[in-house]
C-alpha cells in the first residue's frame, strides 16, 4: 500500500479531486503519515467551512440544531439564502463524495458518458461486489465471477480510469464496508447508489442511498436536491450486554416504525447508551435503517469512532474531529419531530420476519409464534455476514459460540455460510483464527461480496416452491429475495443468534435458556458471546484490490460492443409532447407490497444491469396482479389475451399505446435500483399512480421523466379497474403544489374523476418536460 510522509505545521488531508470541495486544515505539529492508495489526489476536507455554514444556518433559524441538521445544512450550496423547512422545502446540497456498486455503476456510468462531461467533479469510486454468485466457496466463486463478468468489469475499470473514478476490483469487499474502512468520517456527506449507503452513519457521516441519475448530478458538479428531512430521534439509555447486540436496536426500531415509518426522515441516535455500542455496531444499526424507509441514520461522534479511525489508519482525521467535535454532536435542546426511547439494558435479542423486515419478535418467543403460524421450525441454512453484519467484532462473537459447540463435539445442524465484508476483514479473521473455527463448525467462507443477501446464491438444498426456513444476519428478507424461492421463510437477526440457531437447527431454541445436547449426552448452555471490538494487532489489509485513476484519463478507450447482451449505450428518452396524457391503459394494478425487487428483480437478472432493453424483460414480473392474484400474468387490452408484464408492455409500446401502473402503499420500498424506474420508462410507461411511495424510488421515477403520483383519497385505488383507460389532466399548467386530475373511463363508458397529488418542484418539472433529468442537463449545456 503506497504511502508518503510529510512534515507540516498545518496538515491538509487529501481525500479526492473535485470542484468546490470542503477543505479541512488543522494544526498538527508532527510528522503525518497518510495512506494514499485509497485517496484520489487534489482536494481536502474542511471542518472550518462546515462550522461556518452551521453557524450561518443556526443564526438564521435561531434555534439549536440536531446533528443531522448540522451536517446536511453544513453542505448547503447557498446557506445564506436556502429556504429550510423540515419535510417541505427542497435543499440544494454539495455532497463530498459518490460511491457506486458495480450493479448500479453500470447504468450510472453509461448516463455519465451520455452527459458528455470529461471528468467527474467530485471524488467517486466504483465497488465490485454485486456480481459474485455464492456457489462453492470464496476463491472458486470469485474466479468464476471474474470470468463470467469480464466484459462488465473491464467497462467499469476503463470508464473509471477515463473519467477519474477509483475502481475497487472484485474481491475487495462490499461497498459499505469499504466506505467505512476508507472514506466515511465524522461530518462527511456521501451519496451512494445503493440503499444501504447509510451504513456510514456509524462513523458520524451523512451517507444517503440514491439512484444513478442522482449520482450523475453530483459527479457533474450540479447541486444535488433533497427534500429537507424530518428528524426522528432515538434516545438510547442503559448498555448492551449478554446476547443482546447492536442489530437488536434496529430490529426493535423496525418493529416500532414499520417499513415506511422513517420515510422522509433522518434517524438520529443519541443518549448515554450510545457509548456502549462499537463503531461497527453503530454502522449495523444505520445500515438497516433503510428498511424503515429512512433517508439515512447517524450517530454522534464519540471515542468508539475515534478508536476505529485510529485502527483504520486515519488518526489524523480523528484529531481533527476532536478539535471540531461541536460540529459533530447535536446541540443541547435540539428538537426532534418524533422521539423514541430504548433502554438497552432491557432490550431483548430479536428476530424479524418472515417476508418483511419489520415483523419483530423476541427470540424467546419465535419458536411458539412460528409453530402457531405454521412457519417451518427447522432451520435449513444460517447465513452470517453481509454489509450489515460482517465486522471483526461480529465474526469474533460468532466464532466464540462456534468454539463452545466444537469443544463439546457439536457442529451446526443447519448449513452455515460466512460472508466477510471486505478483503481486510477476510485476511484478519483468517490470521486470527476466526475463519477456521467457523469452518470447523460446518461453515463455508464465501467471497468478499454481497452473495446470498442480494440473491446471488446458487442454492441447491431445496427445490423452488419447497417451504423452508433460513436465518440470516442480513438486512432485508422480502419474498424470494435470497434464493428466488417464494416459499423460503427468511428471518433477519444478529450473527450471534444466527450461529446459535444454526447449531441448534431449529427456530424453537432460546440460547439464553435452552440447552444443547453434546454427542456424549451431556446437556449444556451456550455462554453469551464475546469478541474483541477491533483486532489487538493492526488489521491485515490482505491483497491490494484498488485501481487508482490516472491523472489524465483522456487517452483511455471505453468500448461498448453494439452486439453485447450485457452493456448497451443509452438513447435519450422522448420529451413531453406539451399536451395532457390521454386514454392510457392500465398495464397492471398491483396488489399489496411492491418493492423494487418485485419491480426489477436481482439475482440472475443482475448480469443485465448495464443493458436496459434486456433487463426490462424482468419489469414487474414479481408484482401481484389485483385482477387474478397472479404474478406476471396480465390481460393485453389490445388482444384480449393474457401475457407476461414486459411482453404486454412491449406490445403496447409497439402499437403507440401509453400506459400507467397503479399501486398500493410504500410502492418501491427496498433497493435504490433505478432500473425499477428506467424499465417502465423504456417500455412506454408514463405515470405510476399509488397510495404512497418510498423516497428513493419516487425520485428515480422523476429523474427518468415519469410521473409519480399519489391518490388524494387512498380509497380511489378501488375505483380503478384493470381494463380502464386513464387520462391525466392539468399538465399544461403543471406547477409545484398544484394537484393533477385523472379521468378514469371504465369499460361500460362511465367515468370517475379523481385528484392526484405530486411532490414535484420547479426543477423536477423541468426533468419531466425534457424527458429526463439527463436530457435537462444536456439542454442546459447548450
Amino acid at each position: 500500500m503506497a504511502s508518503y510522509c510529510m512534515t507540516v505545521s498545518r496538515l491538509r488531508l487529501v481525500l479526492g479531486d473535485g470542484a468546490r470541495r470542503l477543505h479541512v486544515t488543522a494544526a498538527l505539529n508532527a510528522k503525518a503519515k497518510v495512506s494514499m492508495s485509497r485517496f484520489e489526489p487534489g482536494s481536502s476536507i474542511n471542518y472550518e467551512a462546515l462550522n461556518t455554514n452551521i453557524n450561518i444556518v443556526r443564526k438564521r433559524l435561531n434555534r439549536p440544531l440536531t446533528l443531522s441538521e448540522k451536517i446536511v445544512y453544513g453542505h448547503l450550496d447557498n446557506p445564506h439564502e436556502q429556504d429550510i423547512e423540515r419535510g417541505r422545502t427542497y435543499l440544494r446540497l454539495r455532497p463530498d463524495r459518490v460511491a457506486m456498486q458495480d450493479a448500479t455503476a453500470q447504468m450510472a456510468m453509461l448516463q455519465f458518458i451520455s452527459s458528455g462531461l470529461p471528468k467527474v467533479a467530485v471524488p467517486s469510486t466504483i465497488h465490485c461486489d454485486h456480481l459474485i454468485e455464492a456457489q462453492i466457496g470464496g476463491a472458486e466463486d470469485l474466479q468464476r465471477a471474474k470470468e463470467m463478468n469480464h466484459e462488465v468489469y473491464n467497462f467499469l475499470a476503463t470508464a473509471g480510469a477515463k473519467y477519474g473514478v477509483g475502481f475497487w476490483k472484485p474481491g475487495s469487499g462490499i461497498i459499505h464496508q469499504i466506505i467505512l474502512e476508507n472514506y466515511a468520517y465524522p461530518g462527511v456527506m456521501l451519496i451512494g447508489t445503493d440503499s444501504h449507503t447509510p451504513n456510514g452513519g456509524g462513523l458520524g457521516s451523512v451517507c444517503i442511498g440514491v439512484g444513478g441519475a442522482d449520482a450523475v448530478d453530483v459527479m457533474a458538479g450540479i447541486p444535488w436536491e433533497l427534500k429537507c428531512p424530518k428528524v426522528i430521534g432515538v434516545k438510547l439509555t442503559g448498555a448492551l450486554s449478554g446476547w443482546t447486540s447492536p442489530k437488536d436496536v434496529i430490529l426493535k426500531v423496525a418493529g416500532i416504525l414499520t417499513v415506511k415509518g422513517g420515510t422522509g426522515a433522518i434517524v438520529e441516535y443519541h443518549g448515554p447508551g450510545v457509548d456502549s455500542i462499537s463503531c461497527t455496531g453503530m454502522a449495523t444499526i444505520c445500515n438497516m435503517g433503510a428498511e424503515i424507509g429512512a433517508t439515512t441514520s447517524i450517530f454522534p461522534y464519540n471515542h468508539r469512532m475515534k478508536t476505529y479511525l485510529d485502527k483504520t489508519g486515519r488518526a489524523e482525521i480523528a484529531e481533527l474531529a476532536d478539535e471540531y467535535k461541536e460540529c459533530l454532536v447535536p446541540d443541547p435542546g435540539c428538537q426532534y419531530d418524533q422521539l423514541i426511547e430504548i433502554n438497552l439494558s432491557e432490550l431483548q435479542p430479536h428476530i424479524n420476519g418472515p417476508f418483511t423486515p419489520d415483523l419483530a419478535h423476541a427470540v424467546s418467543d419465535i419458536g411458539a409464534v412460528a409453530e402457531k403460524s405454521g412457519w417451518p421450525l427447522e432451520v435449513k441454512v444460517g447465513l452470517i455476514g453481509s454489509c450489515t453484519n460482517s465486522s471483526y467484532e461480529d465474526m469474533g462473537r460468532a466464532a466464540s459460540l462456534a468454539k463452545q459447540a466444537l469443544d463439546r463435539g457439536l457442529k451446526c445442524k443447519a448449513q452455515f455460510t460466512v460472508t466477510p465484508g471486505s478483503e481486510q476483514i477476510r485476511a484478519t479473521i483468517e490470521r486470527d483464527g476466526y475463519a477456521q473455527i467457523l469452518r470447523d463448525v460446518g461453515g463455508v467462507v464465501l467471497a468478499n461480496a454481497c452473495g446470498p443477501c442480494i440473491g446471488q446464491w446458487d442454492r441447491q438444498d431445496v427445490k423452488k416452491g419447497e417451504k423452508n426456513t433460513i436465518v440470516t444476519s442480513f438486512n432485508r428478507n422480502f419474498t424470494a429475495r435470497n434464493d428466488a424461492n417464494p416459499a423460503t421463510h427468511a428471518f433477519v437477526t444478529s450473527p450471534e443468534i444466527v450461529t446459535a440457531l444454526a447449531i441448534a437447527g431449529t427456530l424453537n431454541f432460546n440460547p439464553e435458556k435452552d440447552f444443547l445436547t453434546a454427542p456424549n449426552g451431556e446437556k449444556f448452555k451456550l455462554v453469551p458471546p464475546t469478541g474483541d471490538e477491533l483486532p489487538s494487532r493492526d488489521f491485515d489489509p490482505g491483497q491490494d484490490t484498488y485501481q487508482h485513476p490516472p491523472s489524465d484519463g483522456s487517452g483511455v478507450s471505453v468500448d461498448v460492443n453494439p452486439a453485447s447482451n450485457r452493456l448497451q449505450l443509452l438513447e435519450p428518452f422522448d420529451k413531453w409532447s406539451g399536451k395532457d396524457l390521454e386514454n392510457m391503459a392500465i398495464l397492471i394494478k398491483v396488489k399489496g407490497k411492491c418493492t423494487t425487487d418485485h419491480i426489477s428483480a436481482a439475482g440472475p437478472w443482475l448480469k443485465f444491469r448495464g443493458h436496459l432493453d434486456n433487463i426490462s424483460n424482468n419489469m414487474l414480473i414479481g408484482a401481484v396482479n389485483s385482477e387474478n392474484d397472479a404474478v406476471n400474468k396480465i390481460k393485453n387490452v389490445l388482444t384480449g389475451e393474457y401475457g407476461g408484464v414486459p411482453d404486454v408492455a412491449r406490445h403496447y409500446k409497439a402499437n403507440g399505446l401509453s400506459w400507467v401502473v397503479v399501486g398500493d402503499e410504500n410502492y418501491g420500498e427496498g433497493s435504490s435500483r433505478e432500473h425499477a424506474a428506467l424499465e417502465p420508462r423504456h417500455l412506454g410507461g408514463r405515470a405510476i399512480i399509488v397510495k404512497s411511495f418510498a423516497r428513493i424510488h419516487e425520485t428515480n421515477l422523476k429523474k427518468q421523466g415519469l410521473l409519480p403520483l399519489t391518490f388524494n383519497d387512498p380509497a380511489d385505488y378501488d375505483k380503478i379497474r384493470p381494463d380502464d383507460k386513464i387520462s391525466i389532466k392539468g399538465l399544461t399548467t403543471f406547477a409545484p403544489g398544484k394537484p393533477l386530475t385523472a379521468v378514469i373511463t371504465h369499460g361500460d363508458g362511465s367515468q370517475d374523476t379523481i385528484q392526484l397529488n405530486h411532490s414535484f418542484n420547479e426543477t423536477q418539472i423541468g426533468w419531466f418536460q425534457s424527458g429526463s433529468a439527463l436530457n435537462r442537463m444536456k439542454d442546459l449545456q447548450h
